[in-house]
């Protein structure tokens, strides 16, 4: 018996054998593609933002695209980065190319050591790991504890990014390689002092598991200093007043754990005042010689150009204060010889260190550590861009030239140490703390930039 199709079943019939057709092929294609070998040939960053867009590497970092080259892809399963599985588009997965970014929650140093610094590619049936460089945020230093310390000290140099750090590169181009303690979390490391650092000074170089960072060139900067109380600089006094600090005021008894106290060094309360009183301004000032001795633009713009902008320039002094100190009490650095006592304004700025998040809280060293207060900080200077010819033309034009601290014992409100609204005080108090100064000195904060990439 003959069957004859009507013509109108042809077209649907037509459609559903080609479908199969179509399944069987496309199953045929994807089982081959997941039996093939990946190879790997090379990597590239994709960062729209660089002048080479798209560019061959060896490692990258967490939250950037990768455009990797090689063959075998089509049928790709799975991408594990550092163990981390790791989602990507299929769209842009070719035989040949893919992309793929690096997820922020891929792990680094805690990967588990078998699969750190690699990106496994898996299909059905085969895989295949290559090695590659994964690291975190790019490190950055922040602080460094001391930076004009005695060699064979040691130093914590804080910041971000500081994971195994196992290269240190101090002024002078003296390298150091061993002895370097790391945080796990790179929040800072350890490392010593070494000898034969420049006193021309400049900036740390160091290197770690995320790559390399520059500090501010103001380590070992002693060009810079002003008064050391050791010859470098000039000690200025006048008269027989009880509040200025004498030569004979000045202490030279070795104090200070880890970093130590260098040669001679000025007591904010010299041991011959007990105690301050409350509400009591300018209880001791010590200053340089000023006039016809201090010269800065000569001793300075050598190193730091007077077109310098002032946030880039800073003031600079180790401290040591060995019993807590809150509550009461404050340094206030005076740019020339011309305050009364007491100011929150001018050129001048009042360090308080026992202020943290507006509440008073024991500040106390073990040993010597540097404060570091960009020009710019200084009230007069606080409101609008300047450079350092600023500073250089005010002292110049000064009738009294010495630069110089004050101890100063007066109540202090909250919204002058912050700079905005608040009716928080701090009234002062009796006290007796020690507070030692040296090495005050002046010093860049500018940055070397590092490139990842030459």
């Amino acid at each position: 018996m003959k069957y004859i199709l009507n013509k109108k079943y042809w077209a649907p019939i037509a459609c559903l054998v080609m479908m199969v057709f179509s399944m069987l092929f496309t199953a045929c294609d994807n089982n081959d593609s997941s039996s093939k070998t990946i190879t790997i040939s090379k990597v590239f960053l994709e960062d729209v933002n660089s002048s080479v867009p798209d560019r061959e590497v060896t490692f990258a970092r967490l939250g950037q695209t990768l455009r990797i080259e090689g063959s075998g892809f089509t049928g790709l399963r799975k991408v594990y980065i550092n163990g981390y599985s790791t989602y990507f588009n299929v769209v842009f997965v070719s035989d040949n190319s893919m992309l793929i970014s690096i997820s922020a929650d891929t792990p680094t140093i805690d990967a588990d050591p078998a699969e750190r610094n690699t990106i496994r590619f898996v299909n059905d049936n085969t895989e295949t790991i290559f090695k590659f460089d994964i690291r975190s945020s790019k490190p950055v230093i922040d602080r460094i504890s001391n930076t004009m310390p005695n060699p064979g000290e040691t130093i914590t140099v804080s910041g971000s990014g500081l994971t195994e750090i196992s290269k240190v590169v101090f002024p002078g181009n003296v390298e150091v390689t061993s002895g370097i303690v790391s945080d796990p979390d790179g929040d800072f490391f350890t490392v010593k002092m070494p000898n034969g650092v420049s006193d021309t000074g400049g900036s740390l170089f160091v290197q770690g598991s995320n790559g390399g960072a520059y500090s501010p060139a103001y380590f070992n900067f002693k060009k810079g200093v002003l008064l050391n109380f050791d010859g470098l600089g000039q000690h200025g006094y006048w008269g027989t007043g009880n509040s200025m600090i004498q030569p004979a005021d000045l202490e030279s008894a070795a104090i200070g754990t880890g970093n130590v106290s260098q040669g001679k060094y000025v007591p904010h309360r010299p041991a011959r005042i007990a105690s301050v009183a409350p509400a009591t301004n300018r209880v001791t000032e010590v200053w340089t010689a000023g006039n016809g001795v201090d010269n800065w633009r000569a001793q300075l713009t050598p190193y730091i150009p007077a077109n310098t902008p002032l946030d880039k320039v800073a003031f600079q002094f180790d401290v040591h204060v060995p019993d807590a100190w809150k509550d009461s009490g404050y340094l206030k650095i005076c740019m020339v010889n011309n305050f009364n006592g007491g100011e929150w304004a001018g050129a001048v700025y009042n360090y308080v260190p026992w202020i943290v998040d507006g509440k008073s809280v024991a500040f106390q060293t073990t040993g010597w550590t540097t404060v570091t207060i960009p020009l710019n900080k200084f009230y007069v200077w606080s409101k609008e861009a300047f450079t350092f010819e600023t500073v250089l033309a005010f002292r110049e034009a000064a009738t009294y030239q010495n630069f110089g601290i004050y101890f100063e014992n007066s109540d202090v409100k909250l919204k002058d140490v912050l700079g905005t609204a608040s009716e928080v005080e701090f009234p002062s108090k009796a006290t007796s703390v020690k507070v030692y100064t040296d090495n005050w000195r002046i010093v860049s904060l500018n940055t070397p930039v590092y490139n990842d990439f030459p």
